[in-house]
């Protein structure tokens, strides 16, 4: 397409109205409020609904703004930002680690989890569960398998399942030599979505993370975030903002 062709194609309607509503946002909205219903806002600036929606749709996958279920849409936080180098190492809960443990389970791994941490398929493993938040909201949910062999000091219960704290601790007396990561564009599971108060099939970030001690893989964490309210940053680079 030459540039005069390009210069003759007009810009969709939905696209200047999301500018126009992302102005707005910034002048008359503060982050948390609710906006109000689609009726009204489609007379506010003389629009179809379909028009609106569309908007909308553009600006909540731009991270601009959550619809939330029970609450109606409302103007987001600043995103939160999902560092993926592997510049600065630690064990899950350790210093200024911004997860919340909710509980811990004994249970299986996925199949590519157990490969990854070369276990048999079906072998029980402690599943931490934890959450991080920004604001008072759930932006991530995070799963992290464990096999027995690296926690050996663990002091289980009955029925070989051990507290949160507990198995982070003991896993914390391993040295840690290293860890790798690899991100990806996923949808939310109906577990995800209802953790991250999203609907099901929601665009997320999947970060999957792998520690290592001695030589093998020692735990394997699988992180599912928000990708509406997080960026992927680089160690000391630049932000990389998710695209739309």
């Amino acid at each position: 397409m030459g540039t005069t062709q390009l210069e003759s194609v007009q810009e969709p309607k939905y696209q200047h109205l999301k500018t126009v509503i992302g102005e707005a946002l910034d002048s008359d909205f503060a982050v948390g409020e609710i906006l109000p219903n689609e009726r009204e806002l489609a007379a506010r600036f003389g629009v179809a609904r379909a028009t609106l929606r569309q908007a909308l749709e553009q600006l909540e996958l731009e991270g601009r703004l959550q619809r939330r279920r029970g609450v109606g849409t409302t103007v987001a936080p600043p995103r939160v930002g999902v560092d993926v180098s592997t510049t600065q190492q630690a064990w899950p809960g350790v210093g200024d680690d911004a997860w919340q443990a909710q509980d811990s389970v004994l249970g299986t791994a996925p199949a590519a989890v157990a490969r990854l941490l070369e276990t048999p398929v079906g072998a029980s493993v402690h599943v931490v569960r934890r959450v991080r938040l920004s604001q008072g909201q759930a932006v991530a949910a995070e799963l992290l398998y464990v096999p027995a062999g690296s926690v050996a000091g663990l002091t289980a219960d009955a029925d070989g399942s051990a507290s949160a704290p507990a198995v982070l601790r003991e896993l914390q007396h391993l040295a840690l030599d290293g860890q790798d990561r690899s991100v990806e564009l996923g949808s939310a599971r109906a577990d995800d979505a209802k953790e991250l108060d999203r609907l099901p099939g929601s665009p997320v970030l999947v970060v999957t993370t792998r520690y290592l001690s001695g030589g093998r893989t020692a735990a394997v964490s699988v992180a599912t975030y928000r990708a509406d309210t997080c960026r992927l940053t680089f160690g000391d680079s630049a932000d990389l903002a998710m695209a739309s």
